[in-house]
């Protein structure tokens, strides 16, 4: 591998700040460490809807099986499997070579990695070159490492520094094989929906402007762009194919309004312009941009007056008016796609405001730009090490596992044991199998207060889920399971009808609350469940973290009540009658 900081043969022995950082990156990974799966991980947004795809297709052996035909069986009630993550992505690997927790960890820890070294040689080379900066470099480097993401989209944030590093590269000059591999490996580590497609459009923005500008193309960063798209097109065949060729099924995204799931009106949308400006967005990144202001202030007061300082306030200017447009069009997004998804439909199936997965790497130049003029060294330590505790102090994922390990863990955030629960589940489906003889394959079940992922992970196959993608049709057909619950809920029936992510058993009486633990005990009085619908669809069970006061009413019948050891839900087993 070449050494992007002075051409010759690269070593890790010449960087022992770079070493550092690794060290304490993996120290910092320790906090995850328990026995028995007794760890933390985020639920919200990701154990809840991020690893069930994947095992199940592991499980059903269709990972690569993209033909038009093939139906996950496991989930809702046989999902086309081109509606599921690409099977070439590294947690799908993972996943088939290790249990679901510890290929999540490993991939964590490896994306994570992935960006501090990414991020560590885009500022040797560019961003603060020169001797006696390697230990800023590197503690900026970590602090972009620990940045609160979602890594189950693997490096779609954290592996942007390679991107630009080897677009960089390749402006510059020849390039080297390298820089080819990493617009490759990027493409296949990321989430092409949520961040390729915005990467590839800003790189080419900028690559435009700066032909504009040098008045002549440099055609190698475009062929890379190419190379970056290309690649996307191979990971994601099923998607493009689908796009571009012959659409496989009418997805339920087509029905999304998001002017109806969002508040309206000025004040609304300036809010969450402030919130997508000052804290971004919680799966690309949600920290509290106070280091690149008080550095972008502090660089400003130390540059005397004069044509220094006038650059310096240009360029940051540009910087921050280009992450205020990003901010102000994500903050009024819902309104804005109002009017245009009426001229053109399809747009309701697209979100385009994730322009905001692009703002951390922004947020980081500002950072980076601002200490270029900051001599002190003092200041400068100073803000590399603000921006390391906003990380980390935001980073909830780390920060409830620091309180597990101090035994203040909340009730309400199980671990990944206590959440999965196996023992529980196990149990559940021993006793089915030895009063009816079937296994889960002969029957299929829904979820009533704890999110299906819960169960797909254990096994059972179930008719709802929380996917991004599905068709149309399944989501007309299971809404009329609970249309007697959505009719109670004006809250509820918006959720599902202008979104549907969540194809869920909704009760009014619970609300949205998906995690609905074993204690304090709920009672669900009067639950309008449309039992003959759900037999109709291929259900059998009802699996419910509430008790049904009067089951009977909604057509069910109780089989069992289960609880096990250090499990986070109490379960009651309602069949239909």
């Amino acid at each position: 591998m070449p050494d992007y900081t002075t051409g010759k043969s690269f070593r890790l022995s010449a960087f022992p700040p770079l070493l550092w950082a690794i060290a304490l990156l993996l120290t910092l990974s320790l906090a995850y460490a328990a026995p028995s799966g007794a760890t933390y991980i985020l639920i919200d947004d990701n154990l809840d809807t991020e690893l069930a795809p994947p095992y199940a297709l592991l499980q059903e052996g269709k990972t690569l099986d993209y033909r038009a035909t093939t139906r996950v069986e496991r989930l809702m009630n046989g999902l086309p499997r081109n509606a599921l993550r690409p099977g070439l992505q590294p947690l799908v690997g993972l996943m088939a070579l290790f249990p679901p927790l510890q290929a999540y960890l490993l991939h964590e820890l490896l994306v994570r990695l992935a960006g501090l070294l990414g991020m560590y040689l885009l500022l040797r080379r560019y961003g603060l070159p020169g001797p006696g900066r390697a230990t800023l470099c590197a503690g900026l480097a970590l602090a972009w490492a620990v940045l609160p993401t979602y890594t189950a989209y693997g490096v779609s944030v954290l592996g942007q520094p390679w991107v630009a590093l080897a677009l960089l590269n390749l402006r510059r000059g020849p390039g080297h094989w390298s820089d080819w591999l990493l617009l490759v490996a990027f493409a296949f580590w990321s989430s092409l929906v949520l961040a390729g497609v915005f990467v590839l459009a800003a790189a080419g923005l900028l690559l435009a402007l700066d032909a504009g500008h040098r008045r002549r193309v440099a055609w190698r960063p475009v062929l890379g762009l190419l190379v970056l798209g290309l690649s996307y097109a191979v990971v994601e065949y099923p998607l493009v194919y689908s796009l571009l060729v012959q659409r496989q099924f009418v997805p339920h995204r087509l029905e999304f309004d998001y002017a109806r799931l969002a508040p309206g009106g000025v004040g609304a949308g300036l809010a969450g312009a402030g919130r997508y400006l000052l804290l971004g967005q919680y799966h690309a990144g949600l920290f509290l941009r106070a280091a690149p202001l008080l550095a972008a202030g502090l660089a400003l007061a130390y540059v005397p007056a004069g044509p220094a300082r006038r650059r310096l306030l240009r360029k940051l200017l540009v910087g921050l008016s280009v992450l205020a447009g990003v901010a102000l069009f994500c903050g009024f997004y819902p309104q804005l796609i109002e009017a245009l998804q009426q001229l053109v439909p399809p747009l309701r199936a697209f979100n385009l405001s994730r322009f905001h997965f692009l703002t951390p790497l922004l947020w980081f130049g500002i950072l980076v730009l601002s200490l270029r003029y900051i001599p002190a060294p003092g200041p400068r330590a100073a803000l590399v090490g603000l921006q390391l505790l906003i990380g980390l102090g935001m980073n909830t994922e780390w920060t409830l596992n620091i309180r597990r390990l101090l035994g203040r863990l909340p009730a309400t955030e199980p671990t990944y044991a206590a959440y999965v629960a196996p023992a529980l589940f196990g149990h559940i489906r021993q006793d089915i199998l030895a009063r009816t003889g079937q296994r889960p394959a002969q029957y299929r079940v829904a979820c009533l207060g704890f999110a299906p992922a819960v169960a797909s992970l254990n096994g059972f196959y179930t008719l709802d889920g929380y996917q991004n993608n599905y068709p149309l049709p399944y989501k007309h057909q299971f809404r009329t399971l609970i249309a007697g619950e959505l009719a109670k809920s004006p809250g509820l029936r918006t959720y599902y009808d202008a979104w549907g992510n969540r194809c869920y058993l909704f009760s009014a009486e619970l609300g949205k609350n998906f995690r609905v633990g074993a204690l304090p005990e709920r009672v669900v009085s009067h639950w309008a469940f449309d039992a003959r619908a759900f037999r109709r669809l291929g259900g059998r069970y009802v699996l419910s973290a509430a008790r049904l006061l009067r089951p009977e009413g909604s057509g069910l019948q109780l089989r069992g009540r289960y609880t096990a050891p250090g499990a986070y839900w109490r379960i009651w087993v309602y069949e239909v009658r």
